[in-house]
Order: structure tokens, then sequence, then C-alpha cells
């Protein structure tokens, strides 16, 4: 929230100070938000792999597109095919952000570790699937981080990333 007021109504000893304060706000780059993208396994190879199920773009090159869409945000990200990296990423998070976009591609229907470790924080997650998962095996049809999420969003390609921002921004 901004308060509008003039600098001429405020006591001399502190003007000065104010105006360098406010020239400084508008030069800086400040970032409102900070979100932190954890992808799972084989995530490293999207824009290789069956690229008519993932996509031909990498996910590296997307997210430079996310970065230009919302200048506004602070992205971390992070990608590991090692389940325990992915739980240690995700307790990292804990004081580093204020929102988490998951991926957690095939762990999500076999990982405990990883539904707890999202149970545990208190940093708001979106989960991420690129693929529709309900349309695919039936062993995907089960999500064990979905009741830990503020939310699940599959089936949208790389824009179900986008979705989860614009959902992270609604609800922050």
């Amino acid at each position: 929230m901004y308060h509008k007021f003039k600098i001429m109504d405020i006591d001399l000893r502190f003007r000065d100070r104010i105006s360098n304060l406010l020239s400084l706000s508008i030069t800086c780059n400040i970032k409102a938000m900070t979100i932190t993208i954890i992808n799972g396994p084989n995530l490293n190879l999207l824009g290789d792999r069956e690229t008519s199920i993932y996509g031909s773009v990498p996910f590296e090159d997307y997210l430079k597109e996310l970065k230009q869409q919302y200048p506004e945000i602070d992205f971390n990200y992070f990608q590991s095919n090692i389940e325990g990296e992915l739980v240690d990423a995700l307790q990292k998070t804990k004081g580093e952000g204020q929102g988490i976009i998951l991926n957690a591609a095939g762990f999500t229907h076999t990982s405990v570790s990883i539904a707890d470790a999202v149970a545990a924080i208190p940093v708001p997650v979106i989960e991420v699937h690129i693929s529709n998962i309900l349309s695919r095996e039936d062993y995907r049809h089960k999500s064990l981080i979905a009741p830990y999420c503020k939310g699940s969003l599959f089936g949208f390609g790389l824009d179900g990333y986008r979705l989860a921002v614009e959902a992270l921004l609604h609800i922050l």
C-alpha cells in the first residue's frame, strides 16, 4: 500500500532523507515476490524426451519466458532426479520464498517422503504436471502430494507453470 503525501509537508529534518529514500526506491529493481520452481526426475530432458507428450521446448527456455512475463517475481529454480534432493529443496524453501510450484514428476505417485515434506512446510505449493495424468496409465492417477497442495494443474503443457504463478499471485 502506498501513501501519497507532499514532501514539503514533512518536518525539514526528515525531508532530505525521505526524498533520498523515495528516489532510491524508484531506481531500485525491487522484486515483490519469490517463487521457487522445483522439478523432479526426467524434467531435465524436456525438449528431447517424448515430445508428443511433453513438447519440444527445454524448461530453461520456458523459464526465461516466464521471467520476462513476470519481472516483479524472483524465480528460483531447482531440478533433480533424486528424491532426497527434492525433499531437501522443499525444506530449504521454508524461509526463502512465498510460494512453490512443484512438478514431482514420477515421484508424485510414489513418494511419501515428498508428500511429507510438502505437508511440513508453511509455504503454499501448487502441483503442476505438463501432461494430463488422468488420461495416462492408471498408476499416474493418484497423487500422494495433492492433499497437501493449495491446488493442482495438469494437462496444460508448460503453460501450467504460468497458471500456477497466477494462482500463487491470487493466493498471496
